[in-house]
């Protein structure tokens, strides 16, 4: 009977002490996420990557605030930390693509970093030679991430995700380095795409 509940306790013991690991674990995860959000966005200010004044997005809207995500992807240091970030988030994915012009260095980075093949999908189709808006080799069924740089309505991504869904490869989900908040999560979900955003506007405007 003692030895009964001697066992008992080493399990209960035993029990505790994974909750703690899983515990711990879940903290440093978080802390290592914080960090790589708080260098991208010095980088992001550092290399000029957020205005302020009067600006109109793409999708029309009037906006005090621009996030030049073009200006710092020339910039290899923010490159490599985006390319990790969302290169450890992939999973079993075929190909990752990006929609010209903002989205081709951050695939391409994300590309060499995860040694996925990475398409590029053109704006409108080239009107000679294979007139083809997808660049790069691919199979009908293929699964596909798309990349982007910036997401407002998230209109853009889902026009990228109609051309790789019209060329026969399946996507159901997105990766942005940062999102506006002003719908693009909520506008894929409703079209069967998850969007993970790397960095939130919330997280970067006025810091």
């Amino acid at each position: 009977m003692l030895r009964s509940v001697s066992c008992v306790g080493r399990l209960f013991v035993l029990i505790i002490l994974g909750f703690l690991w899983v515990f711990v674990l879940i903290v440093l995860l978080r802390r290592g996420l914080v960090n790589v959000v708080r260098k991208l966005i010095k980088l992001l200010n550092e290399f000029g990557g957020v205005k302020y004044g009067d600006f109109t997005l793409s999708s029309g809207e009037k906006s005090s605030y621009y996030i030049d995500i073009k200006a710092v992807c020339t910039e290899p240091v923010f490159l490599r930390e985006v390319a990790r970030e969302i290169s450890g988030e992939l999973g079993g994915v075929d190909r990752v693509a990006g929609v010209a012009l903002g989205g081709v260095p951050l695939v391409t980075a994300v590309s060499l970093e995860s040694e996925v093949p990475y398409l590029m999908i053109r704006k409108e189709e080239k009107g000679y030679g294979t007139n083809d808006r997808i660049e790069g080799s691919y199979s009908v069924g293929d699964s596909a991430v798309i990349i982007e740089d910036v997401t407002t309505t998230g209109n853009s991504v889902l026009d990228g995700i109609k051309a790789l869904r019209d060329a026969g490869l399946s996507v159901d989900r997105a990766f942005t380095v940062v999102d506006r908040e002003s719908g693009a999560i909520e506008n894929l979900q409703e079209n069967g795409v998850e969007l993970k955003a790397v960095i939130s506007v919330s997280e970067l405007v006025n810091r």
